[in-house]
């Protein structure tokens, strides 16, 4: 792994996506991998794209790529697709959108299932950015799956994120019931040549006035993605943001979540627990056993064999 380690750091883009097959499908010596790339604060710009399906995110970030490979930075794309809950797979079709990077050796694109995760990111992305991030990228892209309105933990990855909406979806602003808007770095109305994008910027615009005096008030900016138009503004925004670090709340979240994760993983596959659950599973489902109680029981064994 140190071997890989290195072959990564010095831009090799064969050792990179073997590393991002690592550390996605959790192989031995993933964590070593990602230990011996640790970097404390990102190198990259981290740059969110998300919103519901069918707004153009796939499309919006090919442009953003091509704004920023004719300033001479290289890109990294990271495409979270939602995935089957059968065979846990992707149609990773976003690389069909964004063939006009195929042979550009400053582009790496990278599809990735979601894998039932919520919020929009499947578990290996925060790894998938750190072994990018290592292998000198100067710039990542992070485009949500697009299922729906609780894509926010992009907001936890990217430095500034990019809500993109369109005029043609019926309830334009329904996704602020789900917080969704409230982590818009700015709001991007694409496919703007069509009916209704006024309105829909009125609506944003009515919504982004109750922001208290102070604070903030993320742009309006409009794109027609299919012909890259707009593109060069929101680049210039999306730059502006500048870098940020990776403060605590950011590791607290990242370690309760591998935590969790790995937890979940060992009570579910485990020789002892495994068993132990299927025998439980089995009498809930006969009515020979309380779930409750045997939850209960459970936690308070947990406890006695965890004690920090």
């Amino acid at each position: 792994m140190n071997r890989l380690a290195a072959r990564i750091r010095s831009g090799d883009r064969r050792a990179l996506a073997r590393g991002l097959s690592a550390v996605e499908n959790r192989a031995q010596g993933a964590d070593d991998l990602l230990a011996a790339l640790h970097a404390p604060e990102p190198s990259a710009l981290r740059i969110g794209i998300t919103g519901a399906p069918g707004a153009g995110k796939s499309t919006l970030a090919d442009c953003v790529a091509k704004r920023l490979r004719g300033q001479g930075a290289t890109v990294a794309i990271l495409a979270v697709d939602p995935s089957s809950p059968f065979s846990g797979g992707a149609i990773l079709g976003d690389r069909v959108r964004m063939q006009r990077h195929h042979g550009d050796p400053g582009v790496f694109i990278r599809s990735m299932a979601a894998r039932g995760q919520l919020g929009g990111l499947g578990p290996a992305v925060v790894d998938a950015l750190a072994l990018l991030e290592a292998s000198g990228f100067d710039a990542v892209v992070i485009e949500t799956a697009g299922v729906g309105q609780s894509e926010v933990d992009v907001a936890q990855l990217a430095v500034t994120v990019a809500v993109v909406l369109v005029p043609t979806l019926g309830d334009d602003i329904q996704a602020a019931k789900a917080g969704i808007m409230e982590i818009a770095d700015l709001f991007v109305i694409n496919k703007a040549d069509l009916p209704g994008a006024d309105e829909l910027e009125r609506q944003v615009l009515a919504m982004t006035s109750l922001i208290p005096d102070g604070q903030p008030k993320p742009p309006i900016l409009r794109t027609v993605a299919t012909r890259c138009e707009g593109v060069e503004v929101l680049v210039d925004e999306l730059e502006r943001s500048g870098q940020t670090g990776t403060g605590a709340a950011y590791w607290k979240r990242l370690l309760l979540g591998r935590i969790s994760g790995e937890l979940r993983s060992m009570l579910a596959s485990g020789p002892e627990w495994g068993a132990d659950l299927d025998r439980a599973a089995e009498a809930v489902a006969s009515g020979q056993l309380n779930p409750y109680t045997y939850l209960r029981d459970a936690l308070g064994r947990l406890r006695q064999q965890w004690k920090p």
